[in-house]
């Protein structure tokens, strides 16, 4: 998929596949929140709102209130792509939260997954 097509992608389309995948490894749609708060900086009523409104990947990480300072902490590879290397940087935010909702996924302990 061409990243423009995948910035184009609606939060709210994909936001289910990422709790989906949580949820089935066992973990929950709460935690799924946390680490999407974490990383972006939005609080609860921001991020039900940009699911309301449907915004696209784009604008969701591009109107992201505060991105935490300790992304850049996340390294490891996700998709066959190491994070730490994607030079684009919105696609670089996206494949930080692809990472964390693998490591969420995988047992991960939340401390870890929020370095801590």
């Amino acid at each position: 998929m061409e990243p423009n097509k995948i910035y184009q992608m609606s939060f709210s389309k994909v936001y289910p596949l990422l709790v989906n995948k949580a949820v089935k490894k066992g973990r929950t749609k709460e935690e799924v929140d946390e680490v999407i708060r974490w990383l972006t900086g939005y609080d609860h009523a921001g991020l039900e709102e940009a699911l309301e409104k449907e915004v696209s990947y784009e604008v969701f990480f591009r109107n992201a209130p505060k991105p935490n300072e300790n992304r850049g902490l996340i390294k490891g590879v996700v998709c066959g792509v190491r994070v730490e290397e994607v030079e684009e940087p919105l696609m670089r935010e996206i494949r930080y939260l692809d990472k964390l909702i693998d490591e969420l996924a995988k047992g991960k302990a939340m401390d870890k997954i929020l370095r801590k």
